[in-house]
């Protein structure tokens, strides 16, 4: 797995007071506030954590699908709206759930303050749709605990250093929550979500996937990078460059998520794979005649995050997002040069960090699919993940063979320890 470019925060650990303990962060998702009964059970979720003795800072998402509503109805506007004028007007969602919630947390009997990202301190580059955090300045929050008030910080936003809103991109609450544990030395990171952990597969997929109780980041990362969507992969790169703990668990069930934190050897002892995960929302691309120092530098400025990388000879081969294939298909045009995409491949991933020092992996999987009759049409590895792109109307059926293959419908998977 290639080493991530972490998120700048500068200096946080040096920000957070010695002696501030029992801060805990809450990330809420869209789910998780879709509705005023829903707002007030977070409200209830919230308040009990400050009753715990916690100085508690939730991060909220905007209501649902509220979002997607904002953003449809910019492009009902206009085929091409500006980026800085998307990113004004999708923020507010996130900002209406933490002032709804605040108001259900006053009639509760507590004191709380909603704060917009600005307004938290949250200052990222001048990147809009997809700004990178670069500082947090805390003070606010800091005087606001300090006064014994519950704060509620809008996600998936800040103000850019050109002072304008941005927002974070897609799952940016997450990044948001986990920033903020990093700059306020919290004792970790909660991510509320509609599913009660991490899995072994996609549950609409693999009905008898479990639930995973502890994994480490990197094993999160290659997941996330995978196609799972329980976690923004930013937000995991984030957590590990700043060891922040994180507890994915359900919006409604007070039971134990999945842990995420640096892997022990408890996890080790436990199942070899942790889980597969898939994604049919991939291009793959084919580019001849260019150095890669050229071809990457082009889709860099482009804006578009490239996954797969496969070089043989004078060909280069790259995925990127679905999302973002206009992106990459302008860049390329520019080259001049030969290329092509598919766009009829998925891609099906095991991952896991007991395959470092268990030789066999890799022949269990290609035999797996091989007595499917899939053949896979790329594949890459690194030394906790084996990554294949295969027919996108066969990725279901490989990621149901290889999840039974590696037992992960067995109690074993779930890695339960204290």
């Amino acid at each position: 797995m290639a080493t991530p470019e972490y998120e700048a925060v500068p200096e946080i650990a040096a920000k957070a007071t010695p002696g501030r303990a029992g801060t805990v962060v809450m990330k809420f998702g869209g789910t998780s506030v879709a509705g005023v009964e829903r707002l007030r059970a977070v409200a209830r979720r919230i308040v009990a954590a400050r009753e715990s003795g916690n100085r508690v800072v939730a991060v909220l998402s905007a209501m649902g699908d509220m979002t997607d509503e904002w953003v449809r109805l910019a492009h009902e506007m206009s085929p091409h709206p500006r980026p800085r004028e998307v990113d004004m007007l999708i923020s507010v969602g996130e900002r209406i759930s933490c002032s709804l919630c605040a108001i259900a947390i006053h009639d509760l009997g507590h004191e709380a303050i909603s704060l917009t990202g600005s307004q938290a301190g949250i200052v990222t580059d001048t990147a809009h749709g997809k700004a990178m955090i670069v500082d947090i300045r805390a003070r606010r929050i800091h005087e606001a605990l300090d006064a014994e008030k519950i704060v509620l910080v809008a996600g998936f936003q800040g103000v850019s250093t050109d002072y304008d809103i941005t927002t974070l991109g897609r799952g940016g609450s997450d990044t948001t929550a986990v920033a903020l544990a990093a700059a306020l030395g919290a004792e970790a990171c909660e991510i509320y979500t509609d599913v009660d952990g991490v899995q072994t597969a996609d549950p609409r997929v693999v009905p008898k996937a479990r639930k995973l109780h502890a994994i480490s980041y990197e094993e999160m990362l290659e997941l996330a990078a995978g196609g799972a969507k329980v976690l923004q992969l930013r937000s995991v790169e984030l957590a590990r460059g700043h060891d922040v703990k994180l507890h994915v668990r359900s919006s409604f069930s007070d039971a134990d998520g999945t842990w995420i934190r640096e892997e022990d050897e408890r996890m080790l002892e436990k199942a070899l794979i942790s889980g597969v995960t898939h994604t049919i929302e991939e291009r793959v691309y084919r580019v001849d005649d260019i150095s890669v120092a050229r071809l990457f530098e082009v889709l860099a400025e482009a804006g578009v995050n490239v996954d797969t990388v496969v070089q043989t000879g004078d060909e280069i081969v790259f995925s990127a997002a679905d999302a973002e294939g206009a992106e990459a298909d302008a860049a390329l045009e520019t080259l001049g040069v030969p290329w092509s995409v598919r766009e009829d491949l998925g891609k099906v991933s095991i991952v896991g960090a007991g395959m470092r020092s268990h030789p066999g992996v890799a022949a269990k999987a290609f035999a797996t699919l091989e007595e499917l009759g899939i053949e896979p049409q790329i594949v890459t590895t690194s030394p906790i993940k084996i990554a294949c792109f295969v027919p996108r109307g066969e990725v279901e059926r490989a990621v149901q063979a290889l999840h039974s293959a590696f037992e992960l419908d067995t109690e074993r998977a779930e890695r339960q320890h204290a």
